[in-house]
């Protein structure tokens, strides 16, 4: 069995990991690091999902990294072509000689005599377990679980004639030209798969409990085109990011401040997409925009179809599946060769492995994430998530800088253990996923890290906040505790002192 040291190991090589450890280059260049990696190349999602018509749902220049421009033409991009866009960088900044393929991360304990990472691993290839040792651990595993999809138990499917897939294991032999077909969902996939199928099958049905909000959005963005012929590159990148963001983030606070016009505006923009013989309760959700994630539809791809005939929607509960498909509550039949369950994830965090702390097992559930980035109480540690209100990378992005800052801050004032410590029972029941609750959500609760009631525990889905915090707020901020002493920075003791003024003059 085999042992190897390094600065900093990454858990996964998707987008999160790929950007650490870019990041790392960048701004830790002196540390060495590893990427461990369970599939055979990178990518992560992009790697794993091959369902048809497979894309981002984000807008590509919010999606790529802060740090290398996304270059190609269409603001959402097939995900052949974000994996290249991830392979690319990584190669660019030398991460691809890092990254240890085919390796299964069953367990990380932190070691206080050592103060150090022991991470037990096993080659999926060989059978053979290696071990780790580093000073920091990151997971960048993202929250879902990459061996099965979320499937509820249908009544009767046994009987059901024809096949039943799920969109996370797409089988490279399926042929659906003619076929009819049944996508159970409503979500981004459902809403991805229903258009690209119905341009080959008989016909497609979208089968739906309820709704999801959804927005059209051009896969092309002129205006960046036009940008890009005349800036350099990294310049026409910053501009459409900076406009797409701002738009994100008023969409967002619109929603939540005037739920009522927000949901007038997008029922009126599909009523526009379908036209007037299209039943509108199957656009109409029975919930405020934002409680679930916005959905996007490529260049109105899905209200095309059902204009045309070639897609239909349907909105009820199954009460079981028939030989020839699925009997709706209704005592509607749909009849399918095919059915394709887009019925959601399951939620894991760290890619299922096992972590711990002098060998007693921490449990997510029973922890605060602090600046979204760290556990309390866990030592050297952080797990690299993204948004869900807006482009998943802009909070990756800028939770690695932050990392990367921690790293350098106690190289620099000698310091070999940096753990978040919540003194003033600040936890609430808030998962650390927000206010949002998607099926996928609700069912995680007892798996995911709870958010605490303010400050540094509170998630605020912010991206002009996070940037503030993790870019430029001091890193001594009197809740990270630094050697077993907590301490507060200079910069940090000030911002304690103006804060009474900045009250009385600004208001809370």
């Amino acid at each position: 069995m085999s042992e190897q040291h390094f600065d900093v190991l990454i858990i996964g090589a998707g987008v999160s990991g790929v950007g650490m450890a870019c990041h790392l280059t960048k701004d830790c260049p002196s540390k060495s690091y590893a990427i461990l990696e369970r599939r055979h190349d990178l990518g992560g999602t992009w790697d794993l999902f091959r369902y048809p018509g497979i894309r981002s749902d984000s807008d590509m220049y919010t999606f790529g990294y802060n740090f290398r421009p996304w270059t190609g033409g269409k603001v959402l991009a097939d995900g052949p072509a974000i994996k290249n866009y991830v392979r690319e960088t990584a190669e660019a900044y030398g991460v691809t000689d890092n990254i240890r393929f085919g390796t299964a991360v069953k367990e990380a304990n932190w070691s206080s005599d050592d103060k150090l990472w022991q991470v037990t691993a096993v080659n999926e290839d060989t059978g053979e377990e290696q071990t780790f040792t580093a000073k920091y651990l990151t997971g960048c595993t993202g929250y879902y679980n990459y061996d099965a999809g979320y499937k509820p138990q249908f009544t009767d499917e046994d009987k059901f004639k024809g096949r039943v897939i799920h969109p996370q294991h797409w089988p490279e032999d399926l042929e659906y030209e003619g076929k009819r077909i049944v996508v159970i969902g409503s979500g981004a996939t459902a809403i991805t798969l229903v258009p690209t199928m119905a341009e080959k099958a008989e016909h497609v049905t979208m089968l739906q409990r309820s709704p999801s909000y959804l927005m059209p959005l051009p896969s092309t963005d002129l205006v960046t085109v036009g940008l890009q012929k005349v800036l350099p590159d990294k310049l026409a990148y910053r501009i459409t990011r900076g406009r797409n963001i701002t738009i994100a983030r008023a969409l967002f606070e619109r929603s939540r401040r005037s739920p009522k016009a927000m949901r007038r505006l997008l029922l009126s923009i599909v009523r526009q997409q379908v036209g007037k013989n299209v039943d509108m309760r199957h656009f109409s959700p029975s919930y405020n925009p934002w409680d679930q994630r916005l959905c996007v539809v490529k260049d109105g791809d899905l209200f095309k179809a059902v204009k045309s005939g070639k897609a239909s929607m349907a909105t009820d509960h199954i009460d079981r599946f028939t030989e020839n498909g699925i009997l709706l509550k209704s005592g509607q039949e749909l009849e399918a060769d095919i059915v394709i369950t887009a019925t959601g994830l399951d939620i894991q965090m760290l890619g299922g492995l096992e972590a711990k702390i002098d060998g007693e097992s921490i449990v997510m559930r029973d922890k605060l994430m602090y600046k979204n980035v760290m556990v309390d109480d866990v030592p050297n540690a952080a797990m690299i998530f993204g948004y869900t209100n807006i482009s998943w990378t802009l909070k990756a992005d800028i939770a690695a800088e932050y990392f990367c800052r921690l790293i350098n801050h106690m190289d620099k004032h000698g310091y070999d253990v940096a753990i978040p410590r919540d003194t003033e029972n600040s936890a609430t029941e808030d998962t650390m996923l927000g206010a949002l609750d998607s099926g996928y959500v609700l069912r995680a609760n007892d798996r995911l890290p709870r958010q605490g009631s303010h400050g540094p525990w509170k998630s605020n889905q912010n991206y002009l906040e996070d940037l503030k915090i993790l870019r430029f707020d001091p890193i001594e901020d009197g809740y990270l505790e630094f050697d077993g002493i907590r301490r507060v920075g200079k910069a940090a003791r000030k911002a304690g002192l103006m804060a009474p003024l900045r009250t009385a003059l600004f208001g809370a």
